[in-house]
């Protein structure tokens, strides 16, 4: 299930600007239907716009009914009368998805025989100090079975003693959900923890669900800004 809003905050109409001959939200359906994962790929989306580009290209598409606070959110009303058992979300402006790193986290659950996970999502070790305080770059710290203690726009840990070696981590905003567990989230009400940092994943961590952390050295570029498409230009070149 792909996300996908035509009016972003930070960078509105997004998806539709051009990456090297093709909407980004087209780069990405692709990349999510390229890697043969999948039994189905659709983009969730409530812009006409976007629909259509999507079926142009025959891909499949499902209206969202009404808005929405989180992609989250818009995927559990999409998927709620599907006979489904995980449901991966690959946000609209990842369009360097890969299938090594989107298998790694499908095989969570097959490996979860007593199925304490409720999600699975991707993380990849940061150095650059630009980068790890910038607030665009979501991080995440987690503890030693690798599930999540908590996601910040803050750089964490916060070095107080630069002696003490860390990895920082950035969250790749991609998940895979258990259906039960995306059905939960789209009837919790938004606490304040999510609603300060406005990082949908707080609120899996706020009402006492597991999301176990995969990590992957495959980067790319999510494309959140004009500078963020830029270098996706180059990247894709």
């Amino acid at each position: 299930m792909i996300p996908a809003r035509y009016q972003a905050s930070r960078f509105p109409a997004k998806l539709m600007q051009d990456l090297c001959g093709k909407p980004v939200i087209v780069r990405t359906y692709e990349a999510a239907v390229k890697t043969g994962l999948f039994d189905a790929v659709y983009v969730v989306t409530d812009s006409s716009i976007i629909s259509d580009v999507i079926s142009e290209i025959g891909g499949e598409v499902i209206m969202s009914k009404k808005e929405h606070q989180s992609g989250s959110d818009r995927i559990a009303e999409a998927v709620e009368d599907m006979d489904v058992d995980i449901v991966i979300n690959v946000q609209g402006d990842e369009p360097f998805i890969d299938g090594e790193s989107l298998g790694k986290i499908i095989e969570v659950f097959k490996n979860d025989q007593k199925k304490e996970i409720d999600l699975a999502s991707l993380m990849t070790p940061i150095s650059d100090w630009e980068e790890i305080s910038n607030p665009n770059t979501v991080k995440v710290i987690v503890d030693n079975q690798n599930c999540a203690l908590y996601f910040s726009r803050s750089p964490i840990p916060y070095p107080r003693d630069k002696e003490v070696e860390a990895t920082y981590y950035k969250h790749k905003g991609i998940y895979a959900f258990r259906k039960r567990a995306l059905m939960d989230f789209q009837r919790l009400p938004m606490l304040p923890l999510e609603a300060k940092e406005k990082i949908e994943a707080i609120r899996f961590l706020e009402y006492g669900k597991k999301i176990k952390m995969v990590e992957t050295h495959v980067t790319g570029v999510e494309i959140d800004t004009p500078e963020d498409l830029e270098r996706a230009v180059k990247a894709w070149k």
